[in-house]
């Protein structure tokens, strides 16, 4: 999963080399917090918080197909 979020933030942002991407393991389920530069962070997050929304929906869509629980969180 971790890998999956660092290939999609890194081709979304202007600098990819900020992209970062952090594995916290909680109880029974997985916490990946995603960093960006501040000024990568609206293209990231997207109108509406879109583009978030869409981030989620596929690393959780490939957490479902390993029968793991993960969370996406976008920190700066």
């Amino acid at each position: 999963m971790k890998e999956l979020l660092e290939v999609i933030a890194k081709y979304l942002v202007d600098n990819p080399d900020s992209v970062s991407v952090q594995e916290i393991q909680k109880d029974d389920s997985t916490l990946l917090e995603l960093k960006v530069s501040p000024a990568d962070m609206g293209k990231v997050i997207g109108k509406q918080g879109r583009i978030a929304r869409a981030i989620r929906t596929v690393v959780k869509a490939s957490a479902i197909h390993d029968d793991k629980r993960v969370t996406v969180e976008i920190v700066q």
